[in-house]
């Protein structure tokens, strides 16, 4: 399966148009601006700088009219990034500190607050073994997110010092 998702450059899905059916890493050169999408299958981050940097954003399937006030993002849109969809099990290690020191917890299912659920205070690194995953910087899946794919991070301080404090799973019911 396959995503789709349809940038408008205007709010209600007003303008030019550019669909898109993957990653894509800069929209200047098909839209002048993005403020309204339709995400008609897939999950997706995007981005509201070109290259994926940038706040990064979930979108599921839906109609996005004025995301930029649903959200609250001062800038539209720069680059996507088509987030596969995962069958199996979901596995990731959080670590208290950088280099996977400190506090170790194995994960399987997501988590609203870590402090709640491990008495961690934060976590600085983790090791995601299997499926995609988001992450929050504060509890109950509030505040800046991250979006997680298998592979190994040992060290948050280089994605803007954020720490995390919850963690959800993304999962293929969410297409």
């Amino acid at each position: 399966m396959t995503g789709k998702v349809i940038f408008y450059e205007d709010r209600n899905f007003q303008g030019r148009s550019y669909e898109s059916m993957g990653d894509c890493g800069d929209f200047s050169s098909y839209l002048s601006r993005c403020h309204s999408c339709r995400v008609e299958s897939g999950c997706w981050m995007m981005y509201d700088h070109p290259n994926y940097m940038g706040n990064q954003y979930f979108f599921r399937r839906g109609e996005y009219a004025d995301y930029m006030s649903m959200f609250g993002m001062s800038n539209c849109i720069r680059s996507c990034r088509m987030i596969p969809m995962h069958k199996g099990s979901y596995r990731m290690r959080i670590y208290e500190r950088e280099n996977f020191m400190g506090q170790m917890h194995e994960m399987m299912d997501d988590c609203d607050n870590i402090m709640d659920r491990y008495r961690m205070s934060h976590c600085q690194s983790c090791h995601v073994m299997d499926g995609h995953w988001l992450m929050y910087e504060q509890p109950h899946y509030r505040g800046k997110m991250l979006y997680f794919r298998p592979g190994e991070y040992r060290n948050f301080s280089n994605m803007g010092g954020m720490r995390f404090m919850s963690m959800r799973r993304i999962m293929d019911s969410w297409y």
